[in-house]
């Protein structure tokens, strides 16, 4: 898994365009709660569809081709009101789903075959891309914008039409959390005077959410600020995921380090 930060915010990225002509309005609007791992949903005001992760946040479509690589329509997509929208975390971008297209961006030439969690493996010849895809094989072939190249992490190269599979590759990949390795986070939850479980011991690349089960504003902020959650109100929640292995020892802004400390052993 690539993560090494939580995503509080996306700073740009592209709206799907037209994708419902039916007014908020006249939507069905679900509860937050009813959204489960695995759901579509979107807010009234925007069109931006997301998928809800095993993680507990909400990882963005950034474009249409992007979305039409996982799902062939909209109507599973489920509508939330924009204030509910804004209490689910951003953990990302959603990328390609390996196997049903190769990519290319604007300011490169080579050609690319997608592998797992947005992998990009350079395609070294006409002949490798057209014994994988077939005769055609150059007209599936999708232009990915230079900002979105981010998202995605450049792998070992194709030098032989056998070290890709297209049905293993699609296969593998049998949803968005499979694609991502999204797993459920570890909960802490944030009472008035403590954390609980205080210590919490987790494998890289997992996920922690602590949630403020208390009376009164809390943080969870590294004791040095190397992250922190910024102030979270009574039932407001915040995840980050942990890579580096170690100790990570945190504090409330809101209570002294000696009353109101945890521990995140990352192995």
């Amino acid at each position: 898994m690539k993560k090494t930060f939580f995503f509080s915010t996306i700073s740009a990225f592209w709206v799907l365009s037209a994708l419902f002509v039916l007014p908020a309005n006249a939507a069905t609007i679900i509860p937050i709660s009813s959204i489960q791992s695995g759901d579509l949903f979107r807010g009234q005001t925007y069109s931006s569809v997301y998928y809800y992760g095993a993680d507990g946040m909400r990882y963005v479509f950034p474009n249409d081709k992007t979305y039409f690589t996982w799902y062939n329509n909209f109507s599973s997509v489920k509508w939330v009101t924009d204030k509910d929208l804004a209490t689910i975390q951003i953990g990302g971008n959603v990328t390609y789903k390996p196997g049903v297209k190769m990519v290319k961006i604007n300011s490169d030439p080579k050609v690319y075959a997608v592998g797992s969690d947005g992998t990009l493996r350079a395609i070294v010849s006409e002949q490798i891309a057209k014994e994988l895809y077939g005769a055609n094989w150059n007209k599936q072939i999708d232009d990915v914008p230079d900002g979105f190249f981010s998202n995605y992490e450049i792998g070992s190269k194709i030098e032989f039409a056998s070290q890709y599979s297209i049905t293993a590759e699609k296969a593998d990949a049998s949803d968005i959390n499979t694609d991502k390795n999204l797993k459920s986070a570890t909960i802490i939850s944030i009472n008035n005077t403590s954390y609980e479980p205080p210590t919490a011991t987790i494998e890289s690349g997992r996920a922690v959410r602590w949630v403020n089960n208390s009376t009164t504003n809390h943080s969870a902020t590294e004791w040095d600020s190397v992250w922190g959650s910024g102030t979270l109100k009574p039932g407001q929640h915040f995840t980050r995921y942990f890579v580096e292995k170690g100790t990570w020892n945190y504090y409330s802004k809101y209570a002294s380090k000696s009353v109101m400390s945890g521990a995140i052993i990352v192995k």
